[in-house]
């Protein structure tokens, strides 16, 4: 029997709501292997400029973002959804090694399979140099800055 990822589609608001969630904590973890189980084994990511493919490049994408975007935090917000699509918005913010901190905003879609493990990821992603008195994420991922 494959995995399966519940929440399944198609998608309630409540349904989608708990999916945006668990992906935002998930991410939080920045653990590569943990998040990765949660797409499908040749899952298509659009992210940024790079066109990445199946879980093993996910893990690998995923590693060294998170070797190079320190305190790395995010949120996530449900923009919309139907069937076994949603749309999110979000953002994170994080520091590079010099310690310039960013704050990245941008739009994600996504594409489920009936097992409710993500096939498909489009990221649409802008980065803004913040000084770090302007961050808006706590370390906890509460809203109020650093903490």
């Amino acid at each position: 029997m494959p995995q399966q990822r519940p929440p399944l589609p198609p998608f309630t608001e409540e349904t989608a709501r708990r999916k945006v969630q668990l992906a935002e904590d998930a991410w939080n973890t920045r653990d590569p292997e943990k998040v990765a189980l949660a797409y499908t084994e040749d899952s298509e990511w659009r992210n940024r400029d790079l066109f990445i493919n199946g879980r093993r490049e996910i893990v690998e994408f995923l590693t060294a973002k998170w070797e190079r975007e320190s305190g790395y935090r995010l949120r996530k917000e449900l923009w919309a959804y139907t069937g076994n699509r949603i749309a999110v918005r979000f953002e994170y913010e994080y520091h590079d090694e010099q310690g310039q901190w960013f704050r990245a905003y941008g739009n994600e879609n996504w594409e489920f399979d009936d097992n409710g493990l993500m096939r498909n990821r489009h990221a649409s992603i802008n980065d803004l140099p913040i000084a770090p008195q302007e961050r808006r994420i706590a370390a906890d991922g509460r809203e109020g800055g650093p903490s």
